[in-house]
């Protein structure tokens, strides 16, 4: 399977000037292939480079920094067709789809820039890189990483890695190819983990991995970007640019560290884990003013993607089984009932009368719907016995 692991750069001074400068030309090219694709109808890579390239190399790019241009803006129109036929940006004339199809792809002049083999060179022994630029071949450039990364660099790193800048930091993003372990086709039953707000995730072992001190970081975090707001000025747009990328950092390794404890666990009692499938929640569910915040800013979704590829890399069985009514059910005797959920805390069954925490026995529930989707699932790919 494939990661991306992050290492930061610790260029000197003269060394930053030349990366920062890099990354401005190529970008500026990237605009300017961007618009060429756009009057000639985007055409197909092969084509687009018979149009672009001489230019590109007279800009004073290497070859291979020019492929990489071309590619990189053909790569960016084929995304935003496959978003236009999902739907993802609306119906046929809607703003927003008439606003994206209406104009060229634009880069930012800080947008990643990608390198491969031929121009970027790694040395693990010296914890340097040898990286082109525009003002040249930089050698001698440290980078650093924890100890995990920088293993998981030494022995897996394949493909490409892009250069980016963020907040005046530069890192090098490389794609590693790591092994998967092999699929635990006989789990001893299923880890439910119920995802919600006030606890980001609660497990059908009880475990409660509590979101308050995230919660509190991000309410925080509105009041701030609310004063800002009104301030209005360039240093407080600039301010709020900073703080929006400081919080999905925060959450990001919130996520990472209550993903690594649901998949340990899992792992360790040989089970698997099972999750609700919530894709399009915030479009089905409809929300009083005071909760818009919290639930938009909820990463449900992120933590079920490092859920997943953390269960792969264990060889831990993960299956998606559907929300309804988990938090209506009773976990003991099944009986269903809306009256079931007496507040956000308590579940109080109407039928035999049990009391517990609200997320366990949602999370019970989840728990036995995704065995269930499992020995379903294992039964569909048996072949069928012949006459």
């Amino acid at each position: 399977m494939k990661i991306v692991v992050q290492a930061k750069l610790l260029p000197a001074a003269e060394q930053a000037v030349a990366l920062r400068s890099t990354l401005l030309e190529c970008n500026a090219a990237a605009n300017w292939v961007s618009q060429v694709a756009f009057a000639r109808g985007i055409p197909r890579e092969y084509e687009l480079r018979k149009h672009t390239y001489a230019e590109l190399k007279a800009r004073g790019l290497g070859a291979q920094a020019a492929q990489h241009v071309i590619k990189k803006v053909r790569d960016a129109y084929t995304t935003l067709h496959v978003n236009i036929k999902a739907g993802n940006l609306g119906k046929p004339r809607s703003k927003r789809r008439v606003q994206a199809e209406s104009k060229p792809i634009a880069f930012r002049a800080s947008a990643a820039q990608p390198y491969d083999g031929r121009c970027l060179s790694w040395q693990h022994d010296a914890g340097t890189v040898s990286i082109w630029t525009t003002a040249g071949r930089l050698k001698g450039v440290r980078f650093t990483g924890s100890t995990d990364q920088l293993k998981t660099l030494r022995e897996y790193r394949k493909g490409e890695s892009d250069l980016v800048e963020r907040d005046g930091e530069f890192y090098l993003l490389a794609t590693c190819e790591v092994p998967e372990a092999e699929l635990n086709e006989n789990p001893d039953g299923f880890l439910g983990v119920d995802l919600g707000i006030v606890n980001i995730a609660t497990t059908s072992d009880g475990e409660v991995l509590a979101g308050r001190r995230l919660n509190r970081y991000r309410a925080r975090q509105l009041r701030l970007r609310t004063t800002l707001q009104k301030k209005g000025t360039k240093s407080a747009k600039r301010r709020l640019k900073e703080r929006s990328r400081r919080e999905r950092r925060f959450a990001a390794n919130t996520n990472h560290v209550i993903s690594k404890r649901i998949v340990a666990a899992a792992e360790r009692t040989s089970r698997g884990i099972a999750l609700e499938d919530l894709g399009g929640i915030r479009g089905r569910v409809r929300l009083r003013r005071p909760q818009r915040a919290a639930v938009h800013s909820w990463a449900f979704a992120q933590l079920g993607q490092f859920l997943a590829y953390k269960a792969r890399r264990a060889g831990v069985p993960l299956v998606y089984v559907d929300p309804a009514y988990t938090s209506q059910t009773c976990s003991e005797c099944n009986h269903v009932d809306k009256r079931n959920r007496a507040s956000q805390a308590r579940f109080q069954c109407r039928s035999c009368g049990v009391v517990a925490h609200a997320d366990l026995n949602a999370s019970r529930n989840i728990a036995r719907k995704g065995e269930t989707a499992w020995k379903a699932g294992r039964e569909s790919r048996v072949p069928a016995a012949s006459p």
